[in-house]
């Protein structure tokens, strides 16, 4: 009975070998290759089509492509927008300095990102680390359109407010405070040029990662 039960676990030993090809070490470099190419084709469409002076307007005529990252913009800006109010909101509860209540709402908006970033990098997962700064390169873009326009003065009117109705303009009273208004087309560009390096370093290490080898 021994004997019979030792020649069957023979006859079927290769349902038992390990397929090398779907090992776990091999799916995770896939799935490394898989992010890059995403993130690679998804940031020369944003260097094409990122609008400066952000639009809720759908562009005529305008190819899938365009389409589908002015559909993604849209989200974004919905998206950053209520993380932004409620960086203020936060200071309408608490005794907040004006200043600070004022800055608050871009400090959650590049913290909810890089917050997000920190949180899996530090557990080990390099990768949604890396999309966190991605991400955080596209908040600190958004920043810089906004940073542009604080020369048009301190009221923000309804048709430009993500809440839809008047409102003050953070930087316009930000760089006030500094005298720096006139300079904030310099500022904007500043911010705008780090916004993209986090965004290709971003890509770039992503790249490196598929040739990291998995700790055993």
């Amino acid at each position: 009975m021994l004997k019979k039960r030792q020649m069957d676990k023979e006859n079927f030993d290769y349902l038992f070998e390990k397929n090398e090809e779907d090992s776990p070490a091999k799916n995770t470099n896939y799935a490394k290759i898989a992010t890059f190419v995403l993130f690679f084709i998804f940031l020369f469409g944003f260097l094409q089509y990122a609008p400066y002076d952000t639009t809720n307007i759908k562009p005529h005529n305008a190819s899938i492509f365009s389409e589908l990252f002015w559909l993604y913009f849209f989200i974004v800006q919905q998206t950053l927008g209520i993380v932004h109010e409620a960086g203020h909101g936060i200071c309408y509860i608490l005794p907040c300095p004006e200043f600070f209540m004022v800055i608050n709402g871009t400090i959650f908006q590049w913290l909810f990102p890089a917050g997000i970033g920190l949180y899996f990098y530090k557990r080990g997962n390099k990768l949604m680390g890396l999309m966190g700064l991605f991400f955080l390169g596209i908040s600190m873009q958004y920043t810089a359109w906004y940073i542009s326009t604080a020369h048009e003065g301190l009221m923000v009117p309804a048709s430009k407010s993500f809440l839809g109705v008047d409102g003050y303009h953070d930087f316009n009273y930000i760089l006030s405070v500094f005298h720096l208004v006139k300079y904030d087309w310099l500022i904007a560009n500043i911010v705008k040029f780090i916004a993209y390096i986090a965004m290709i370093g971003s890509v770039f290490l992503m790249f490196l990662a598929i040739f990291e080898k998995e700790e055993a």
